[in-house]
């Protein structure tokens, strides 16, 4: 498996410093965070979307995905989610990156049936043009689909390989689900895995990985014995928890971490 860190942990950093970081300490890749207050937004002119992509083949290291925000299950009418997806999508081909984003946000009233419905429409609207640019739209396993069997109620009916599924293993802990359940609900779908660590399900501020409560060494054990061989995505959530120690004093110790599970799992 190859390991990555989210820029969520560092947030507006210019992306020189995130490469100089992923470099410093040995991480093969970055999780890009789409988002109109960070370097990488959709309204980014072509020169700077090719400035972009050259300062990562330069370092050497790899876009993992453009983390969107797009909410596939929410109410209201598609065009503007398919609007917002296939700008993803477009920024995503032009920075290299296999993967997009998005999130399911169904709100609290709305059926889950229509939820999903909802959410397979669009998901199967935009897979066409994901093909066509040769991307993944990657649902992630969040808010009103936080396991992998919620997620898999949308992705199932999709049926398309350019719409898969990002497994949030936070999520799918708060959402009561075993590791190896969450694997074999997403393992057909699955794009790329995001790590963490909290105390506890009541108080989720982002911990050093291993310092908190997650099952890691069980998500990585199963990933291992299934012979999967996608990223890792170490996903600090910095941006929200202001009072978080600085991500940029823990990757080593992190990546180091990981790799331990990884040779343990082997």
């Amino acid at each position: 498996m190859k390991l990555a860190f989210s820029t969520l942990g560092v947030p507006g950093l210019p992306l020189p410093d995130v490469l100089s970081l992923a470099t410093a300490h040995g991480y093969h890749g970055v999780e890009l965070r789409a988002h109109p207050e960070e370097p990488v937004r959709a309204d980014l002119t072509p020169a700077e979307r090719a400035g972009a992509a050259a300062l990562f083949r330069s370092a050497g290291v790899e876009v993992v995905g453009l983390a969107g925000y797009a909410r596939v299950a929410a109410a209201g009418e598609d065009g503007p989610v398919l609007a917002e997806i296939r700008e993803l999508l477009r920024l995503a081909h032009d920075l290299g990156a296999p993967f997009v984003r998005v999130f399911p946000g169904a709100g609290a009233d709305l059926p889950r049936a229509e939820a999903d419905a909802i959410a397979a429409r669009r998901l199967g609207a935009a897979a066409e043009d994901a093909a066509a640019l040769g991307v993944r739209i990657l649902l992630e396993t969040h808010d009103s689909h936080r396991t992998g069997a919620d997620a898999i109620r949308i992705l199932g009916p999709v049926g398309h390989r350019h719409v898969g599924a990002l497994w949030d293993v936070l999520h799918t802990w708060l959402g009561g689900e075993q590791p190896a359940d969450s694997h074999a609900a997403l393992a057909p779908h699955l794009g790329y895995v995001q790590v963490k660590d909290v105390a506890s399900a009541g108080d989720t501020t982002p911990l050093p990985l291993g310092a908190g409560a997650l099952p890691l060494a069980e998500c990585v054990d199963v990933l291992t014995r299934r012979d999967w061989d996608g990223w890792l995505c170490w996903e600090y959530e910095k941006r929200w928890y202001e009072e978080a120690a600085p991500l940029a004093g823990l990757l080593g110790d992190g990546r180091e971490y990981l790799a331990r599970l990884l040779g343990e799992a082997a």
